[in-house]
Parts: structure tokens; C-alpha cells; sequence
């Protein structure tokens, strides 16, 4: 403990140091996170409609998050704010709860997800998410971008559409078209045209907060009462609330899933992210700290009455092109948040339903990239498949079952590309020296002392598509001798396949060794896993010399002084 106490005050020193703010940025971050604080007002008010929950949940994440995110965060221009990927997970996990519990349902689920993203931290599972399949992240969002456009159609065209998924809440809205409600339909429809024309221009950054006023304020002065307002989902609060934890009574198990849906979706995004924006001073961004940084932005969140958060691609590009120079751009924008919640919570009531659904229609609309999708579907068959795959679960499942889906495809995958990556080959020594590739035989025979090196995973499937590969025994006391140099790790199913094979070369008179072994597992091995082989498997610890327990080996089995051979012994 001694020992970890001074390290862990260097680092706490570090942290505050970088912390501290600098004169020479003050200025710029200031001003980088003001255009931060607009745009989260029309995109956290959208990603509540996204969850089902009132629109204030999705203010106060902006400025819980981006705090919370922003003081502790490795990767120091990430703002960590709401999602619509997090949206749409916390909203299939709430929507069993009636209106009374659905706010307090989702504070809970977020802390519930918080407290999932520090646990992963500090049981550095961060490792793990670069097993994450490009192809099946490419799938889940494409169908989270699809699932965007697709379920905000009714409040678009103000259509009370039925459905338990986005998919079949569109196939109403088709239906229902005679039943269109035209103040509806035209306030959303200029605010989607407003998007287009604005997104390209120089107040592209104004263009969501334009998108809501201008037709909301002709809403108003028409007098169009047809037209839903934010303020008929629920009241929305004056200023800030004081952070609180929700009514007990909200508290379910069955928001476990969904929680740990948002986290496993909060944490890959987040990887993304951060290799999107590295330090600008060149200084490594560290995974397992970040994902600590969106667990305490989701803790922060939960406890000001928001919704949960995690690093957002958006805000993120938004906050650089802005002159973000350091962690306090973000800051910045969340105390900027704060003012315009302290000035014009009151304004927030009365924009109009459709123009939020207008955001969401253009948002997921400019997050299909048609080129990405195509550059995975001719990646391969396998890609493919995955992409597709977890695209239509997305839109035909809830989401936390879609990420179950994605995470089961995703290690699938990369078990399928460890036997599919692994290439057995044959060396040979030529007199001058040198090691020649060879095609390995399928067969071995008299006299045969064949050396096979193998390229890729023999982790399970690996250790399966080897065991196909190597070459048949045929009596007369054939060796074979499997390089396994640089490798730490072998698992049960390897050892299987090496105790069978060790044993067909045994009825046939015939020797296996096993060399360049790992010094530790070679003593690991002597201790009892092989030894139904003993006698005819041989274990040759690797030397610092590339290639000499090989062709020791060789040498042995040959008749020539053997070298450092060690027979593995029953326990």
C-alpha cells in the first residue's frame, strides 16, 4: 500500500495540474463552448423525445455531462453529452414504465449505467471494446440513424401513429396519411428546410435553434392549436435543479439490461472518439480513464436530473472547430448551458413537437453514410453479413437486445477471423543456412521429420483449424516439429488438440515437438496437461537465439546430440 500511495499522489498532482486553467487558452475555450451550448439545446431537447421523457432531462444532461465529463476526461476536447445512440437504448428500457415513473425510471437507469462504465473501469475492461467489430458498429448505427428518421414521422406530420417499434410506427404513419395534420406537418417540413438550407452556410451552428424558433413563433402567432408543444409533455422546471437522487419507487432490476446496454454503447462511442481527437500537445489518451470520465458525467447526469451521456462525435467536432484548446472548452460549454437554463427554461415549453422531430429527421438522416456501408459490404461475405445483421436487429428488436446481438456477433466474428487468418506452412533448412516456406504435406511417413510453423491465433477456433490441418501420421515413426515461438497464451483447446495429435504420432512410432515454448509455460506443462503423451511429446523452452530450440529439435530427432530437450513427464 506504501508503494501505491506515492504514485497515486503524483498522479492526483498530474491531474490537478492539468486541470488548472491556462491564461494563453482562457479566451478561446470561453468562446469554443458558447456554440456548444446552443446546439445542445435542440439536440438534448431531441434525444428526451428520442427516450419518451420530458425534454428537460435531455437540457440537464447538457450541462451535467459536459462538467462532469470535461474535468476528468483523458482525451481532454471530448465532450461527453447526450447521444441518440444512448437515447434510443434508455428509451426501450423505460417504456414499460407509465408516465408517473418513466423520468425517475430513466435517473436510475442512468446512474445504474454510470456506475456500470466505472466498474468496467476499474476492471480494465477497457480492452476489450477494440473487440467490437467495425462491421457490426457500422450495422448498429446505421440502424440507430434509420430508427431516428423512421419513428419521429408521427410528431413530423402529426399523426398519432400506433407500434411498439420505429419500423412499424412508419408503416402506421403510411396508413394514416389522409389523416395528416396540415399546421403540423408544415411547421415541421420548414423547420427540416431550414436544416438544409442553414447546414452548409457559416450559422450551420444556428441552424437547430433557427429550425425551432422560426416556425414555432408562426405556430403562435397563428394560433394553430393542433400543434403539439414541448410543454404538453410534461412541465418544464425553472433554472437548475439541485442534484438529488430519484423516488426509490422508480427503482426496478429489470433496468439492469438496459443500463448495461447504454454503458457497453457509451464506452465504444467513446473509443471512437478519442482516436478521432487525440491531445493536442501529442499526449496519450489513456481508454480506461475515459471510461471512468463517462461514468462519473453519467453519475453527474443522474443526480441533476438528466439522462444518461457519453462522448459525442458531434459535439466533439464541434467543440474543435470552434478553437477548443483544452478540457475547458468543455466546461465551458456546460456552464453555458447553465445560463441558458438560469435565463430561458421558460421559453423551452413552447416549441413545437414537430420541429424537434425535424432535428432528429435531418440528424439521422446525415448519419447514414452510404459510402461507409458499401466499403463493409464489399470488405467481404462474413462483414457483411455482420453489418446487416445488427442493422436489422436495431430495427426490429429492442435496444438492448440489439447491442446483445451486436456483441455476440462482433466476438463470433472475431472467432471466425482467427480460423480464417491461420496459414500453416513447412520450413525447410537449405545448406547455405537460410529457412525456405514450404506447402506442409497431408501426410507424414518413415523417415519424415517435417518442421511446421503457423501464422495467426490458436486461441479455440484457431486451435480447431490447426488440428485440420496438420499432417496424417503413417507408421514408421514419422517427427514433427510445431514452432510455437512468441506465444503466451495457449488454452485448453490447443493443448486437446496437441495431447491427440501427440498420441496419432505415438501409434505410429512417431515424435512430436513442441518448440520456442515460453520458459513458464514449459514448466506449466511439465505438471501434468500433456502427459497422456508422455514419451512421444516433447517440450523445447525458446533460447534467445531465433530458431535454436527448432532446430535442436530437429536435430535430436535426427539422432544428433538433442540439445535442451525436456520430455514431459506424467504428474
Amino acid at each position: 500500500m506504501s508503494g501505491d500511495e506515492p504514485e497515486s499522489r503524483a498522479w492526483i498532482q498530474a491531474w490537478l495540474g492539468d486541470l488548472r486553467p491556462r491564461r494563453r487558452h482562457f479566451r478561446s475555450d470561453l468562446v469554443a463552448g458558447l456554440p456548444g451550448a446552443i446546439s445542445s439545446v435542440p439536440d438534448g431537447m431531441a434525444a428526451s423525445v428520442l427516450a419518451g421523457v420530458n425534454p428537460a432531462h435531455g437540457l440537464y444532461a447538457s450541462f451535467a455531462g459536459p462538467v462532469a465529463g470535461g474535468v476528468s476526461s483523458s482525451t481532454r476536447l471530448m465532450v461527453v453529452t447526450t447521444t441518440s445512440a444512448a437515447a434510443l437504448a434508455a428509451g426501450s428500457a423505460v417504456e414499460s414504465f407509465g408516465p408517473d415513473q418513466r423520468s425517475d425510471a430513466l435517473l436510475w437507469l442512468t446512474l445504474m449505467g454510470g456506475t456500470a462504465m466505472v466498474a468496467a473501469a476499474l476492471l480494465n475492461l477497457s480492452r476489450f471494446a477494440r473487440f467490437v467489430s467495425r462491421s457490426v458498429l457500422v450495422g448498429f448505427l446505421a440502424g440507430v440513424s434509420v430508427n431516428m428518421v423512421l419513428g419521429q414521422l408521427p410528431d413530423l406530420l402529426g399523426i398519432a401513429a400506433d407500434g411498439d417499434l420505429a419500423i412499424t410506427r412508419a408503416a402506421d404513419v403510411v396508413r394514416r396519411l389522409p389523416d395528416v395534420d396540415g399546421p403540423s406537418a408544415a411547421a415541421g417540413l420548414v423547420a427540416l428546410l431550414v436544416l438544409v438550407v442553414l447546414g452548409r452556410t457559416p450559422v450551420a451552428v444556428l441552424g437547430s435553434l433557427l429550425a425551432l424558433a422560426v416556425p414555432t413563433v408562426a405556430v403562435l402567432l397563428v394560433g394553430a392549436g393542433s400543434v403539439a408543444l414541448v410543454e404538453d409533455t410534461g412541465r418544464i422546471p425553472h433554472g437548475l435543479p439541485p442534484p438529488q437522487l430519484p423516488d426509490p419507487a422508480a427503482f426496478d432490476l429489470s433496468l439492469v439490461g438496459g443500463a448495461l446496454a447504454v454503458a457497453a454503447l457509451v464506452l465504444v462511442q467513446g473509443v471512437g472518439v478519442a482516436e478521432a481527437v487525440p491531445n493536442p500537445d501529442g499526449s496519450p489518451t489513456s481508454t480506461r480513464r475515459d471510461f471512468t470520465s463517462q461514468g462519473l458525467a453519467n453519475a453527474a447526469s443522474g443526480l441533476f436530473g438528466g439522462m444518461p451521456v457519453g462522448g459525442s462525435v458531434g459535439q466533439t467536432a464541434l467543440n474543435v472547430s470552434a478553437g477548443a484548446r483544452s478540457r475547458w472548452a468543455s466546461i465551458w460549454s456546460g456552464l453555458w448551458m447553465a445560463v441558458i437554463l438560469l435565463a430561458f427554461s421558460g421559453v423551452v415549453g413552447e416549441v413545437a413537437m414537430p420541429t424537434l422531430a425535424a432535428v432528429l429527421v435531418y440528424a439521422g438522416w446525415g448519419s447514414v453514410h452510404p459510402r461507409e456501408l458499401l466499403a463493409v459490404a464489399r470488405a467481404g461475405r462474413i462483414p457483411a453479413v455482420a453489418m446487416l445483421g445488427t442493422l436489422g436487429a436495431v430495427l426490429v428488436l429492442p435496444v438492448a437486445e440489439a447491442v446483445a446481438v451486436g456483441v455476440v456477433a462482433s466476438l463470433l466474428l472475431q472467432l471466425n477471423q482467427d480460423s480464417l487468418d491461420l496459414r500453416v506452412v513447412r520450413l525447410v533448412r537449405t545448406p547455405d543456412g537460410a529457412v525456405r516456406e514450404e506447402p506442409l504435406p497431408t501426410e507424414v511417413g518413415p523417415g519424415d521429420v517435417v518442421v511446421v510453423n503457423v501464422y495467426g491465433s490458436l486461441f479455440y477456433a484457431g486451435a480447431r483449424t490447426l488440428q485440420r490441418r496438420l499432417p496424417v501420421p503413417r507408421p514408421g515413426g514419422p517427427v514433427v516439429v510445431l514452432r510455437l515461438r512468441g506465444r503466451t497464451t495457449l488454452g485448453a483447446t490447443f493443448l486437446k488438440v496437441v495431447g491427440d495429435y501427440a498420441q496419432q504420432l505415438a501409434a505410429a512410432d512417431g515424435e512430436l515437438y513442441l518448440t520456442g515454448v515460453d520458459p513458464d509455460v514449459a514448466a506449466s506443462w511439465r505438471d501434468g496437461p500433456l502427459a497422456g503423451a508422455a514419451g512421444h511429446l516433447h517440450v523445447v523452452p525458446a533460447t534467445e537465439v531465433l530458431g535454436a530450440s527448432t532446430w535442436a529439435a530437429v536435430a535430436a530427432a535426427t539422432g544428433e546430440p538433442p540439445g535442451p530437450v525436456h520430455a514431459v513427464r506424467p504428474s
